[in-house]
């Protein structure tokens, strides 16, 4: 029998030969953030989020404290934010007005890692993840066996469903089709881009440890029982203790097809700086779907290396509106601006 955390370790360990990819990046900035000195901890978010969700796990890693209670008390913040549309208490709910939450946690130290799936009910799901890696020798659990594994650890079940979510559920559900008997609202203001949205927390500690979560309600009215990339390590999350980490945000049916952290992860083991990591990334979703004219979706990727220099790409973007990650060091909070591929 082959013991799952250790294949994973395994794989990380096969140093992939990856295709070269063009540079032919709009905005292309050209350079990374770089911290010599350790901790850092970054998310996905810019100014808005990004103070607010990093400056509690910043406060544990500068006083020495533990990597992964670092990157659990991050990623809470928006998940127990209603305001946040797009990632636990407040998040957008499945076709049938369900809110179904999926995230993920890895150690690079050791290669462990959990995730839950589709699970209903629970406010963090990234809490309940990281009980998966440390308290069971799975690494992914779903829907009501989530919720029971969460239960009984003591997290409560509760709606998730704000009356904000819900009413824009409802704006979805009565503008879907013009031949059934759900009457569209008076007001008319129905925006037809389905939402998705996600954050990722990656970190590296004094030690060159580094460690990593991703976690989010996933796409605005899917299928119940869809699941992205959030949730599946090597997709929507990858931490190698030698390389980096890499977290995804966006359309997570391109990240899974391409392991994209897992991807980016092992481009930054071959030499490539995070930035160029994560562009690479980008050239490689854009190849597969058959070039720039066949893309009409967007995801975004951030990376973290050993030494604190970060990456932020994304496929679709614009001139003042460049794709963001955030980050707390040493030399305080600071935004950085990453590139696209297309012009919106």
């Amino acid at each position: 029998m082959i013991d799952r955390r250790k294949f994973i370790k395994t794989m990380s360990m096969l140093g992939l030969s990856m295709p070269a990819m063009a540079k032919s990046f709009s905005g292309r900035s050209g350079n990374s953030s770089v911290v010599k000195n350790n901790p850092i901890i970054l998310c996905s978010r810019g100014e808005k989020w990004g103070k607010k969700v990093l400056k509690p796990g910043w406060d544990i890693l500068r006083k020495g404290g533990q990597l992964l209670d670092a990157v659990e008390r991050s990623a809470n913040v928006t998940e127990l934010d209603p305001e946040d549309s797009s990632v636990g208490y407040g998040g957008l709910p499945n076709e049938n007005g369900v809110v179904q939450l999926d995230a993920s946690i890895m150690y690079g130290p050791t290669h462990n890692c959990g995730s839950v799936a589709a699970i209903e009910g629970i406010k963090t799901p990234s809490s309940v993840a990281r009980l998966v890696m440390e308290r069971t020798d799975h690494i992914h659990i779903v829907g009501k066996g989530a919720q029971n594994f969460a239960r009984a650890h003591g997290f409560k079940v509760e709606n998730l469903l704000t009356e904000r979510a819900r009413k824009s559920w409802l704006r979805w559900r009565e503008n879907i089709s013009d031949k059934d008997d759900w009457f569209p609202p008076k007001d008319g203001n129905y925006d037809k881009n389905r939402p998705n949205g996600t954050i990722n927390v990656l970190a590296v500690d004094r030690a060159g440890d580094i460690a990593g979560i991703t976690t989010t309600s996933g796409l605005a009215w899917k299928i119940p029982g869809r699941i992205g990339d959030s949730p599946i390590i090597g997709a929507g999350l990858y931490v190698d203790n030698e390389a980096g980490a890499a977290g995804a945000t966006g359309r997570g049916e391109e990240i899974l097809r391409t392991c994209g952290s897992f991807f980016v992860v092992e481009q930054m083991r071959a030499g490539k700086s995070p930035q160029e990591a994560c562009e690479a990334l980008c050239e490689r979703i854009i190849y597969i779907n058959g070039g720039k004219e066949k893309v009409n979706f967007n995801d975004k990727i951030v990376a973290l290396n050993k030494n604190g220099e970060v990456g932020c790409a994304a496929i679709r973007g614009s001139k003042g509106s460049e794709p963001e990650l955030a980050f707390w060091s040493k030399n305080g909070f600071e935004v950085f601006k990453g590139t696209f591929l297309i012009e919106n």
